[in-house]
C-alpha cells in the first residue's frame, strides 16, 4: 500500500475510533445504574480499546484530550456505580478501574513514540550525511577548483607571449578537473551506499606528498613539506582530518595570500595524536566573503571537527607571516 494511502487510512481510523469513543461515552451515561454490572465492564473495555486506537493513529493534537476524557469518564461512572460505599473504597475502585485508560495510553502511545524517535534518528542521519557532503565539497572540490582557476589565469597570461607555456598549464587544469571529478564520484558513491566497502576512503597523511606536488606544479609559492618519522602510526580518522586541514590551509594561501613566496607544511605525530602546522610568509588577512557565498566556512568547520575530537585549531599572524596550527588527540575526548 502506498505511503500516502497508509497515512490516510490511519488518519481516518483515528477519527473513526474517536467518534466511536464519543458514542461509547453516551452509552456509558445512558445505560443507567440499574443495569447489570457487566455492561459497565463491556463499555469500559470498548472505551479502552478505542482510546488505544485513537492514541495510536489519531491526530496528535487529540491524544491528550482522548486519554484524559476516557480516564475521567471511567472514574465518574465508577464513582456513581459505587454510590453508598465508603469514600476511600470509592476512590480506590475508581483508581483501579481507571487503569484501562492508562493502559490504552501506553499501548497506543508507545509505538507512536518509537516511530517518532526513529523518524528523528533518520533525519539526524540524513543531516549528518548532508554535512559530510558539504565538507567534502568545500575541503576537496573547492581546492581543486581554486587550482583550476589559478592555472586558467596563468594560461591566459602567457598565451599571447609564450603559447608553448600554455600547454603545461592546460595539462594541470585537466589533472585538477579529473581530481575534482574523482572526489565527486566518491561522494556520489557514499550517498548511494554509505556503508559499502567499495566506497573509497578519504585521503589521509599518506596523500600529502602528492597534494604538495600538485600545489607546487600549479605555480604557487615555494612549498616545503616536513613529515615526522612516525606519522604512519596516526589513526586513520585523525589522519584524514589532518589532511583536510592542510588542504584548507593551502587553499586559503592560494585565495588570500597570492603574494606569498614560501609555504612550510609540518606534520608530526604518532599513535597518540597528530600536530599540523602550515605557515606562509605573508600576513594573510582573514578569508574574504565571496560574492554569493559564505567564504571562510572551511577553517570554521574544521575547527568544530577538531574541537569535537578534543583538539584545538588556531589560525592567525605569526612572526614570519600567517600560521595555521592544529593539534588532534588520537581518541575523541
Amino acid at each position: 500500500m502506498p505511503a500516502y494511502d497508509q497515512a490516510m487510512t490511519r488518519r481516518y481510523l483515528g477519527w473513526i475510533s474517536m467518534t466511536a469513543g464519543v458514542a461509547t461515552l453516551g452509552v456509558a451515561f445512558g445505560i443507567g445504574l440499574d443495569r447489570p454490572p457487566y455492561l459497565f465492564v463491556v463499555v469500559m473495555a470498548a472505551l479502552a480499546v478505542l482510546s488505544a486506537v485513537a492514541v495510536r493513529w489519531g491526530p496528535q493534537r487529540h491524544i491528550a484530550p482522548v486519554a484524559g476524557s476516557a480516564a475521567a469518564v471511567m472514574a465518574l461512572v465508577l464513582w456513581s456505580f459505587t454510590d453508598g460505599m465508603p469514600t476511600v473504597q470509592r476512590i480506590a475502585a475508581a483508581a483501579v478501574w481507571t487503569a484501562p485508560a492508562v493502559a490504552a495510553l501506553v499501548v497506543g502511545g508507545y509505538p507512536r513514540l518509537m516511530l517518532h524517535r526513529r523518524a528523528v534518528a533518520v533525519e539526524q542521519a540524513r543531516q549528518a550525511q548532508r554535512l559530510q557532503v558539504a565538507r567534502d565539497l568545500h575541503d576537496f572540490v573547492a581546492h581543486d577548483i581554486s587550482g583550476i582557476v589559478a592555472q586558467a589565469q596563468a594560461a591566459r597570461f602567457v598565451a599571447g607571449s609564450r603559447p608553448e607555456a600554455a600547454g603545461p598549464a592546460l595539462a594541470r587544469i585537466e589533472a585538477a578537473g579529473l581530481a575534482a571529478l574523482d572526489t565527486m564520484d566518491r561522494m556520489v558513491g557514499m550517498l548511494h551506499e554509505p556503508d559499502s566497502a567499495t566506497v573509497r576512503p578519504l585521503p589521509a597523511l599518506d596523500a600529502l606528498p602528492d597534494l604538495v606536488e600538485r600545489f607546487r606544479a600549479a605555480g604557487g609559492p615555494d612549498i616545503r613539506l616536513v613529515q615526522g618519522p612516525r606519522i604512519g602510526a596516526v589513526p586513520r580518522d585523525g589522519a584524514a582530518v589532518a589532511y583536510r586541514i592542510v588542504v584548507e590551509a593551502l587553499t586559503n594561501v592560494r585565495r588570500h595570500a597570492p603574494t606569498a613566496g614560501r609555504v612550510d607544511v609540518s606534520v608530526t605525530g604518532d599513535a597518540g595524536g597528530v600536530e599540523v602546522r602550515v605557515r606562509n610568509d605573508t600576513a594573510q588577512p582573514p578569508p574574504r566573503q565571496r560574492a554569493g557565498g559564505r567564504g571562510g566556512r572551511g577553517l570554521s568547520g574544521l575547527r568544530e571537527q577538531v574541537a569535537a575530537r578534543g583538539g584545538t585549531l588556531t589560525a592567525g599572524p605569526c612572526e614570519r607571516g600567517w600560521e595555521v596550527v592544529a593539534v588532534l588527540p588520537a581518541v575523541a575526548a
